[in-house]
């Protein structure tokens, strides 16, 4: 078999339930048709009910011939442990964590099958029958403040591709640092509209998506927040600026989840901030389904959250959007700041805290429609240009 005709092995997060995660396969593989791709994760999980993907564990194909290509995300900084809790139901997530709590390592090496500290980051020397190991837009802003072992683990990893591109300024820099190249790359979810606008649309007309289109005519703001937010005071605050934006500017307020897999999001979380809400529209989105999401999304009038990919689906669909940080996020590099400052315009909003949520709505409806629709299909192009390159790697 030639080089140029190997299967290519998407890898990466895909075998949760994270929005983002979940949408870089089905980019990575439209923006490589024509090749034979296959899916995996760490684990076999099928994700199709919710729009994904049925993943393949990683490790059945260790001994094939094949291309591996990251599709993509934060991987640089997930360890073992984090990734083995986000791949538990989550009703058993906590009892999890707290039972193994004194030797979570172990723990996480069982459910995993796996020794690696960073495990969605493959190793060329570990893949003796790879054709070639290549990352596609990845993160990796807090890779300073992990383990040392476990970066140069990563950073061990990286220098043996044949391909690296990153999709932040910090990220590359850190990489530089200890001699890595890397490309930079915009994340791989900004083709969203332009390849799957079709899919988007037609999901507009679903139940979940059309029931909230028809309680509000008038328009409504996307809402979506981690559970990290979700002690009763910081949700006080939460439904206050809520329902001064909604009244300000007329819209309903929908909540929903860009991830339902541990330490993402929780339903429950929204319906405690609506029941502490005023404003006469506020509803809860429940479909979990990627697609039904981008159809959200793409029907609103703007996004306000703290999901990296919420964020870039609405730069996709040329609407407004701020996201919504925690206070220490303004003082040190995190995943969203970093994403705005290297690819949107210096003058953007970017983020909010909770108690600037009114106002950080108010500057991200203000900006002119014109600049969103330029920055997204810069973007687009800038996403081709980007992946020319990678493409050009799996065919040399």
């Amino acid at each position: 078999m030639s080089a140029q005709s190997l299967p290519v092995v998407l890898f990466g997060a895909f075998d949760r339930h994270n929005f983002g995660d979940m949408l870089f396969p089905h980019v990575v593989a439209r923006m490589l048709a024509g090749r034979d791709v296959r899916f995996a994760g760490l684990v076999p999980r099928d994700l199709r009910p919710h729009g994904g993907h049925r993943v393949q564990a990683l490790r059945q194909w260790h001994e094939r011939a094949v291309d591996l290509l990251h599709v993509g995300g934060e991987i640089l900084t997930c360890d073992a442990c984090d990734a083995a809790v986000m791949l538990q139901p989550d009703h058993d997530a906590q009892r999890i964590i707290a039972s193994q709590q004194h030797d979570r390592s172990a723990w996480a090496q069982h459910v995993l099958d796996t020794r690696e500290l960073a495990p969605y980051v493959v190793s060329k020397d570990a893949w003796p029958r790879a054709g070639r190991v290549l990352f596609n837009a990845i993160g990796g802003v807090t890779l300073d403040d992990c383990d040392l072992t476990m970066r140069d683990e990563v950073l061990a990893k990286l220098a043996r591709a044949d391909d690296v591109s990153v999709r932040d300024i910090h990220t590359q820099a850190l990489l530089a640092k200890s001699g890595i190249e890397a490309r930079l790359a915009p994340d791989c979810a900004v083709m969203v509209a332009e390849l799957f606008g079709d899919a988007i649309r037609a999901h507009a007309a679903t139940q979940a998506v059309a029931r909230i289109r028809e309680a509000a005519p008038r328009g409504y703001l996307a809402v979506q927040f981690s559970a990290d937010f979700g002690d009763d005071a910081t949700l006080d605050r939460i439904a206050a600026q809520l329902d001064h934006a909604a009244h300000a500017h007329d819209l309903a307020i929908v909540f929903f989840r860009a991830g339902a897999a541990p330490w993402h999001d929780d339903l429950s979380c929204f319906a405690r901030t609506a029941a502490r809400m005023r404003a006469r529209s506020v509803h809860l989105f429940d479909s979990l389904n990627i697609w039904d999401i981008c159809a959200l999304l793409a029907h609103s009038r703007g996004y306000i959250g703290s999901s990296l990919h919420g964020r870039i689906v609405a730069i996709a669909h040329a609407l407004p959007r701020i996201n919504l940080l925690h206070d220490e996020d303004f003082v040190r590099p995190c995943k969203q700041t970093a994403f705005a400052q290297t690819w949107e315009d210096a003058d953007q909003p970017v983020a909010a805290r909770v108690n600037g949520i009114a106002e950080g709505i108010d500057s991200a409806l203000s900006v002119d429609p014109a600049r969103l629709k330029h920055t997204a299909a810069r973007l687009v192009a800038l996403c081709r240009e980007g992946f020319q390159t990678t493409v050009s790697v799996l065919t040399r």
